[in-house]
């Protein structure tokens, strides 16, 4: 079940609220630029899916948000349940960055966490399958796959390039509880 919590920035042990109520996610996030969204057209996917298959399944929910948001180009990232060389991936992003545009992701399977630093205040959401998260292009954020990733994300875009972590040097991340 996804899940909100919301602490002060100085505060990581002592979450100010905690929800799995989409209603209160969706405004939380909303006050604040971000986008979540409920998907009703999840699909289950067969573990030996393609990335095209993936594109295929969610073409309508792609669609709609290339209309909607400009975004150019969709593309897949799929962590396999048990797939070797994950640590370092999961390091690179455990750092706060923003990047020059949209981070935009439909959950297609698994589960992920993502820490939005807005405002004194660092909103852990945790998504999983038919969650849609749209970070606003500059928002300083990291992102965490866990211990044990699994997961596949449809990535939207206006430019691929534009989706380059820029980290922002602040250590954070690392006071903050990591997504098991």
């Amino acid at each position: 079940m996804s899940r909100l919590r919301v602490f002060t920035a100085e505060k990581p042990q002592s979450p100010l609220l905690t929800t799995t109520e989409s209603d209160v996610i969706v405004r939380a996030l909303a006050a604040h630029g971000a986008e979540f969204e409920r998907v009703s057209s999840v699909l289950d996917l067969s573990p030996n899916a393609s990335a095209e298959d993936v594109l295929r399944a969610y073409e309508p929910f792609i669609t709609g948000q290339k209309a909607a948001r400009g975004y150019k180009t969709a593309d897949v990232v799929r962590i396999a349940r048990g797939q070797t060389g994950t640590e370092s991936m999961r390091a690179k992003f455990l750092s706060e960055h923003t990047h020059s545009e949209d981070e935009s992701r439909l959950f297609a399977e698994g589960s992920g966490a993502f820490f939005l630093h807005l405002s004194g205040q660092v909103f852990e959401l945790i998504c999983e399958k038919g969650d849609y998260l749209r970070v606003p292009a500059g928002t300083k954020h990291w992102f965490d796959m866990g211990s044990k990733p699994f997961f596949t994300a449809v990535r939207l875009f206006t430019d691929p390039s534009g989706w380059v972590a820029q980290f922002t040097g602040n250590n954070i991340a690392s006071r903050f509880p990591k997504f098991e």
